[in-house]
């Protein structure tokens, strides 16, 4: 007599477009773009609109990738925290077999087609990026150090240099200043969000800086992290790759985020505040990362 499957068994519901949509990670690509779109704007070429869109476009693809490739790979721990409870595989609404195909999928053709719209470089960069946040951060890193957000910052750090590469066909100093500044922010961007979320870390058994090292530690390490970052922001225009406008809104926007991290680096007490502080920090990098590149791009096409 055949077995009956009891009732509670997990099976995976149909997956619609929501949840590819949601393995990319759209709100991640949304920043990921419009640094990419900016560095393509900063470059001293003027590119094809078509072109361009399509570069865009393909930098977008790639990081989707990138965020359905980790998703496959980390549907484990995502099901033990409250922030990714909720993603498609641990769900239940996605299989983890889709899942690779579709990032395997995606991935491949985004280096292809900017290949084909633009040049070799440009796809070599897109592929090294995917690569390097599946492989060397999502696989090697995430799990074992809590270093994993300062090395794997690299891979959030290419777009801006694929969009200029994508444009210009070569790499040069600013393309490497704006990776720079991407590759500092990414430490206290992330660290500011695993202080409020330490818990959920610690659960999922991912050795972030806070679990590890404690949050005394966490709030330094932000704040010395904050320095050169802001140094670098202001590069370009000490180097005269940029001018007035991006000056203004990195400074300004550089000393906030200066003024919100020593506020979480050197405070006394977190009892009561629901780590509002830290949020802030959060919340404001957020936005600094858009401010300094959009002001980038302005002022460059100004310039022009």
């Amino acid at each position: 007599m055949a077995s009956v499957a009891p009732a509670t068994a997990t099976v995976p519901l149909p997956a619609d477009w929501r949840d590819f949509l949601a393995l990319t990670k759209p709100r991640v690509i949304f920043l990921v773009v419009f640094t990419g779109l900016c560095g393509l704007l900063a470059a001293p070429v003027a590119m094809n609109p078509v072109l361009g869109f399509t570069a865009v476009l393909c930098i977008a693809m790639g990081a989707g990738a990138a965020g359905a490739l980790n998703q496959w790979y980390e549907s484990d721990i995502d099901a033990l925290m409250k922030r990714t409870a909720s993603r498609p595989i641990p769900a239940g609404r996605m299989d983890r077999q889709s899942a690779l195909h579709f990032g395997v999928g995606l991935g491949a053709f985004s280096v292809l087609l900017i290949y084909l719209a633009t040049n070799m470089l440009a796809a070599i960069i897109l592929a090294v990026s995917i690569l390097f946040y599946v492989l060397v951060y999502t696989v090697w890193l995430k799990r074992r150090t809590p270093q994993n957000i300062v090395i794997g910052g690299a891979a959030g750090a290419f777009p801006p240099v694929i969009g200029w590469v994508a444009a210009t066909g070569q790499v040069s100093l600013l393309p490497i200043l704006l990776f720079s500044l991407i590759f500092l922010w990414t430490p206290p961007h992330f660290w500011a969000l695993a202080l409020f979320m330490e818990a959920d870390y610690a659960k999922a058994g991912v050795p972030m800086l806070p679990v590890v090292a404690g949050e005394k530690n966490t709030r330094i390490q932000i704040f010395l992290y904050t320095l050169p970052m802001v140094a670098v922001a202001l590069l370009p225009v000490a180097l005269h790759l940029a001018g007035l406008i991006y000056g203004l809104a990195a400074g300004l926007a550089s000393l906030v985020f200066t003024i919100l991290a020593t506020r979480v680096a050197f405070r006394q007490s977190v009892a009561g505040d629901g780590m509002k502080p830290e949020k802030q920090l959060f919340g404001f990098s957020i936005l600094y990362l858009f401010g300094v590149f959009a002001a980038l791009a302005v002022d460059r096409l100004v310039l022009a």
